[in-house]
C-alpha cells in the first residue's frame, strides 16, 4: 500500500517537472539496468563509461540522485570528483613545445654576445638568420651573456678599433766604433706593428724630421694621428709639416714614455735582437743594419700580437724541405721549403 502511495505522488509531481529533469532521471534508470543486466546481483561491475554518465548526469541533475538504486549517492559524488580531477590532469599535461636550441647554435650566440658587446638580440638574431640559423629572438635572448654593467667595450678593443689611423714616431741613440752617437729614427704604424721608416743622422733637426716624416708617408694614405714625445728636436718646421699632411699631431706628456708604448717596446726589441750584438761603424752601416732589420721585422719575424703572424703577412708552408737562410749575418734566420 506505501509503495502505491508513493507511485501515484510520484506521478502527481511529475506533472511539474522539466522535460530535461526527466530525461535525465530517465537516463539514470536506464543506465542502472544496464549494469544489472551486464553483472551478478552479488557485485555490479561499474566500468568507466558507468562512472561518467551517472557522476555527470547527477552532476548536472542534483535531483537525479533520487533514482539511484543499485549504488549510493556518495559513491556517484566521488565519481564525479574523480572524473574533474582526471580532465584537468590531461588538460594540464605536458605538451611539447618549442624545438630545444642546438648546443652549437647556443655556443655561438654565447660567442658573439661576448665579442659585441654593444649587439642586443635583435642585432644576433638578424645575424643568425643570415647564416641560415632559424631560431627565435626570445631563445637567443635567453642564451645571450648576462652582464652586470652597461655593455661596453675594453681598452684592446678600443685601441684595436683606433689603431689603424695611428703611427708614431721615436729617436733613438746608437754609439759608433769611434764612440760617436748616431741617432736613429723610427716610424711605425699600430695597426699591424709594421715599421714605416728608419731614418739615422748625426745632428737631427727640426728640418730633418720633417723631411724623413714626408719620405715615410710618401704616396701612401697618411696616418690620421701622430704620436710622440716632446723632445726639443720638433720644432715649428716639423709642426707646420705633420699638419700640410693632414695629421693630428699628439705629443705625449712629459716624462711619460708609456704613452708611447709602442714605439718604446719597438725600440727595445730592436736593442735586444740586433744593435747590442753589432758594432756600429758609421752613418751608412747604421742604415744598413736598420733596413735589413725592418725587412725582417715585416716580413719574417712572428708576433704574439698579430696571432703569431708577420705585420706584411706570412704564407704557410707546408711541403717541401726546411732550408734556413741566414740575416743580418746570421744573427737571425729565415726558414722555408724549397
Amino acid at each position: 500500500m506505501l509503495g502505491l502511495i508513493r507511485l501515484i505522488l510520484g506521478l502527481v509531481l511529475d506533472l511539474f517537472r522539466s522535460r530535461a529533469a526527466l530525461e535525465a532521471e530517465v537516463l539514470v534508470l536506464r543506465q542502472q539496468i544496464i549494469v544489472l543486466r551486464r553483472g551478478q546481483p552479488a557485485r555490479l561491475p561499474f566500468l568507466a563509461a558507468d562512472r561518467v554518465v551517472l557522476g555527470w548526469v547527477c552532476g548536472l541533475f542534483p535531483n537525479a540522485c533520487d533514482a539511484l538504486a543499485i549504488v549510493r549517492p556518495e559513491t556517484v559524488v566521488r565519481w564525479h570528483r574523480a572524473g574533474f580531477r582526471s580532465y584537468w590532469r590531461w588538460k594540464s599535461r605536458r605538451r611539447p613545445g618549442r624545438p630545444s636550441v642546438p648546443i652549437e647554435v647556443r655556443r655561438l650566440i654565447r660567442e658573439m654576445s661576448l665579442a659585441n658587446p654593444l649587439w642586443g638580440a635583435p642585432r644576433i638574431h638578424g645575424e643568425l638568420l643570415k647564416l641560415g640559423i632559424d631560431v627565435g629572438q626570445t631563445s637567443v635572448a635567453k642564451y645571450m651573456v648576462r652582464r652586470r654593467r652597461p655593455p661596453s667595450q675594453g681598452w684592446r678593443t678600443f685601441l684595436r678599433t683606433h689603431a689603424g689611423g695611428i703611427a708614431a714616431m721615436d729617436l733613438f741613440v746608437v754609439p759608433t766604433v769611434s764612440f760617436r752617437l748616431l741617432y736613429g729614427l723610427l716610424i711605425m704604424r699600430h695597426s699591424r706593428r709594421q715599421i714605416m721608416w728608419f731614418g739615422v743622422t748625426a745632428h737631427p733637426t727640426a728640418e730633418w724630421l720633417a723631411n724623413q716624416l714626408t719620405e715615410a708617408v710618401g704616396w701612401e694614405r697618411a696616418p690620421g694621428y701622430l704620436i710622440r714625445d716632446r723632445d726639443c728636436c720638433y720644432g715649428a718646421i716639423f709642426v707646420r709639416r705633420v699638419r700640410s699632411l693632414g695629421i693630428r699631431d699628439h705629443p705625449t706628456s712629459a716624462r711619460s714614455p708609456w704613452q708611447n708604448s709602442y714605439a718604446e717596446r719597438l725600440i727595445g726589441s730592436l736593442r735586444r735582437e740586433c744593435l747590442d750584438h753589432v758594432v756600429v761603424f758609421g752613418e751608412r752601416h747604421l742604415r744598413h743594419i736598420l733596413g735589413c732589420y725592418a725587412d725582417y721585422y715585416n716580413g719574417i719575424r712572428t708576433h704574439l700580437s698579430l696571432a703569431k703572424d708577420a705585420p706584411r703577412g706570412r704564407v704557410v708552408q707546408a711541403a717541401g724541405l726546411v732550408k734556413a737562410l741566414p740575416i743580418l749575418g746570421g744573427l737571425h734566420h729565415q726558414y722555408v721549403r724549397t
